[in-house]
């Protein structure tokens, strides 16, 4: 597996395959190609179908200043290798200089056409919970001191900075107000639900309101197209922050403790990301927020002093109950019902922990097992319900 460094991206919303993905794919192809005049950029598949309202055109155009930029949307031609496909040509005086064919494979990551689906070096000797687990039983570890001893203790300075962009975005996400863009009129909603009590609030209820309005808060700034950090994705970034946050204001929790749960949902959403997929286009929404609700469920596990077991029954659990979740963004925007998404996976996630407290031992479903699940689910979801905005709730909405 990777450094959970590429799970973890500090960038802009609302798409980390529709925008962080082609952003970063362009700015790779401007540095090939500086002396070109001009460009083209061609969007295929899930790129083509709800690139305008994730912004996609408008990033790649971004990207190439001061050079023009034209984005061609083709929504017929049949996407191969990955749904997200894009193909940049390179021009000087009406003269092709070079083509380059990228798949947004999610989490911003960026393959090029024929490279393999990792696209940096594996530094994890292991790839599943499994045997995840078995090492750390063995050596008697947790999860963090595994991530440490792979990764350095450098990793813990990185995740810092990611906890911090995570708060950031929950406050600026708390004091935002108004309506945000692209046409559906959605109402920001995160600082009325934490500013406004329940008239008969019990402490569950309490707890249901912040956490969602902290989950609300960073998932409409990502649709604003603020800062936020992929938790895997841009569209699902609001569940793990929220919980999180939550628990270090309610129960204390120190930055040092919650960095080591952050390094535990990194290893989840990395055991997914490899056996798997966290693109919304590639196996719906169960991908991005079924994955953030497992890596939010463990990440609690681990700031709770779960056992290993626990965790991953906490993780299973969160899964499992987002299977076969249809993406479905009504008019290819980050908004409806992605923004509630994000609230609901959040108090999922709590949910998950509680009953792995109580039933771990009697698990029967793996982690490993869900996740093979999610995949090969994903693969049989038709493609109106994997970020086509062409079936499901993108199809039936109407203003």
């Amino acid at each position: 597996m990777e450094s959970i460094r590429e799970l973890y991206k500090i960038g802009r919303g609302p798409s980390s395959s529709h925008t962080m993905g082609p952003y970063k794919a362009a700015m790779s192809f401007k540095a090939k190609y500086p002396n070109a005049d001009s460009y083209e950029a061609v969007l295929f598949g899930s790129l083509a179908m709800t690139g305008a309202g994730h912004m996609t055109d408008k990033v790649i155009c971004e990207a190439l200043e001061p050079k023009k930029c034209e984005v061609i949307f083709d929504k017929t031609t049949p996407t191969e290798i990955h749904p997200n496909t894009m193909r940049l040509k390179a021009y000087l005086g009406g003269a092709e200089l070079g083509s380059e064919i990228f798949y947004s494979i999610g989490g911003g990551s960026v393959l090029t056409d024929g490279e393999s689906k990792v696209e940096t070096p594996d530094i994890y000797p292991h790839n599943t919970y499994a045997e995840i687990a078995e090492y750390c039983n063995k050596h008697n570890m947790r999860i963090p001191d595994y991530v440490e001893m792979v990764e350095g203790k450098e990793i813990w300075n990185y995740l810092s900075k990611i906890w911090l962009t995570m708060k950031q975005s929950v406050d600026l996400g708390l004091c935002a107000e108004g309506t945000l863009g692209g046409g559906l009129h959605v109402t920001r909603k995160a600082r009325v639900l934490f500013q406004q009590r329940h008239i008969d609030e019990s402490a569950q209820t309490r707890e249901n309101r912040i956490v969602c309005a902290y989950a609300f808060a960073v998932s409409e700034q990502n649709a604003g197209g603020g800062e936020i950090v992929t938790a895997p994705t841009c569209g699902s970034c609001g569940v793990l922050p929220s919980v999180l946050k939550y628990m270090q204001d309610q129960k204390h929790f120190s930055d040092e403790q919650i960095l080591r749960a952050l390094a535990t949902g990194g290893v989840i959403g990395n055991i997914i990301k490899k056996n798997a997929s966290i693109s919304g286009a590639e196996c719906g929404c169960q991908a991005e927020i079924g994955s953030a609700c497992s890596m939010a469920a463990a990440a609690l596990g681990e700031l709770f002093e779960m056992g290993i077991a626990q965790i991953e029954y906490a993780a299973e659990v969160a899964m499992e109950h987002h299977l076969g979740l249809t993406c479905d963004p009504v008019d290819g925007l980050v908004q409806i019902p992605c923004i509630e998404r994000n609230a609901v996976a959040a108090m999922r996630a709590i949910n998950a922990v509680s009953l792995a407290n109580f039933l771990a031992p009697l698990s029967k479903v793996s982690f490993d097992t869900v996740v093979k699940t999610m995949y090969e689910t994903g693969k049989h979801l038709r493609s109106q319900y994997k970020e086509t905005s062409t079936g499901g709730l993108a199809k039936y909405y109407t203003r």
